[in-house]
């Protein structure tokens, strides 16, 4: 059954009060459309969670900055509906812009301290942009649980901070990053990369896998696991954005991996023009 498309956040709020009153409980799947197995992946999950699943399809623009992807970012909402059915979605969120910055609006979320470095530093405003749509959209729902993927890793902290900060009440559930056969993270930015771009592309995984490798090994100086990382980049003609190893719970940088601590490498390049990122768990 095709999913009940809401526009307006009047419908929204009506949708959610029906569920309330029958005692249902809802999943949220929080997307910029585009979708891929990685998306359905988590909407399946949410209706494991909860009784009812809701995605949202909005292209943000308070998150990108004035030089990206905002008016070429790929779109295809006739098969993101397809996509949601299949995977079991009630209802979607679809609304335009004017809907969630309505004239006059001026209320912006900030997450001051998991939002510094990475692609914080590279893409300033971003995080805000995240922040503020997501704050809406749990404040309208109000789900039970709302899911996202590792992909994004440091949006994903920023996530959880406000949902804690600002007692919004979800369970906020990070998903695994789901992959092709050769091991590139699905991104809806894939479909940017020409055939050669692709090929190269697959240097992000195979930098993390190598660090992965070195640390098994016990070289446990971040800087050596950097570099282990970055030959795999340079080796591919991909351009750096960053590549560095953090805290896996507050994100601060690390100069060694202690045993048994929770690490992870973020990695972000640009294969062509486009800019991807990875992220891989290091464990100490």
């Amino acid at each position: 059954m095709a999913p009940h498309v809401l526009r307006t956040v009047a419908e929204v709020k009506a949708w959610v009060a029906s569920l309330q009153k029958e005692g249902r409980t809802l999943a949220l799947v929080p997307t910029m459309g585009f979708l891929h197995e990685g998306h359905v992946s988590l909407m399946r999950e949410g209706g494991r969670r909860a009784d009812v699943v809701a995605a949202s399809i909005f292209v943000n623009p308070t998150q990108f900055g004035p030089r990206e992807d905002l008016a070429r970012y790929p779109r295809d909402f006739e098969g993101d509906l397809a996509k949601c059915a299949s995977a079991g979605v009630t209802a979607v969120f679809a609304p335009e812009p004017a809907a969630m910055y309505p004239p006059g609006y001026q209320t912006y979320v900030e997450v001051t301290e998991v939002s510094q470095g990475l692609c914080g530093e590279r893409r300033p405003g971003h995080f805000r942009g995240v922040a503020t749509i997501v704050t809406q959209l749990l404040a309208l729902f109000r789900p039970a649980v709302a899911l996202f993927g590792e992909k994004d890793y440091q949006q994903l902290q920023v996530i959880k901070t406000l949902n804690r900060d600002l007692h919004l009440g979800a369970d906020i559930v990070g998903m695994p990053t789901i992959r092709e056969p050769d091991g590139l993270a699905m991104s809806s930015r894939n479909a940017y990369l020409s055939a050669d771009e692709r090929r190269r592309a697959l240097a992000l995984s195979k930098g993390i896998r190598a660090a992965q490798a070195l640390l098994a090994s016990g070289t446990r100086d971040t800087g050596a696991l950097v570099e282990a990382a970055r030959r795999e980049l340079q080796a591919a003609d991909l351009r750096e954005d960053y590549v560095e190893v953090r805290d896996a719970g507050t994100l601060s940088p690390l100069v060694t991996v202690a045993p048994g601590q929770t690490a992870r490498m973020l990695v972000a390049a640009f294969s062509g023009t486009t800019r991807l990122i990875d992220n891989m768990p290091l464990a100490g």
